[in-house]
């Protein structure tokens, strides 16, 4: 085993220590020490690009407020159109299609 003698002063808050001893019990890890030493060797961060997820929400707010209209439409006339029916279809389509192909590239993180 290699010899541990350089030393690395880490400050944290209370809090932060708290945090740090909660992830180490759902780790199963007792030393402190060793479980800050495998996080910051072997451990990931994840920063995921969030930019697909808000497009999808603008686009199924899109369609909210179309399917809103449609409903207001009906209740004042009694009647709604084919094509408006359609139309918001084919976004919904359009929307579930974006969302399975995030949903694929979410589950291939490793």
């Amino acid at each position: 085993m290699e010899k541990r003698d350089e030393i690395i002063i880490l400050r944290v808050s209370k809090a932060e220590r708290e945090r740090i001893r909660s992830k180490m019990k759902e780790a199963g890890i007792g030393n402190m020490s060793a479980y800050i030493r495998k996080m910051t060797l072997d451990g990931y961060c994840v920063r995921l690009d969030l930019q697909d997820i808000k497009e999808l929400i603008r686009l199924l707010r899109i369609c909210s407020n179309n399917l809103n209209q449609y409903a207001k439409r009906a209740n004042e006339t009694g009647n709604i159109y084919l094509a408006d029916i359609k139309d918001l279809q084919k976004r919904l389509e359009c929307i579930w299609k974006a969302a399975k192909e995030l949903l694929v590239r979410l589950a291939s993180i490793s």
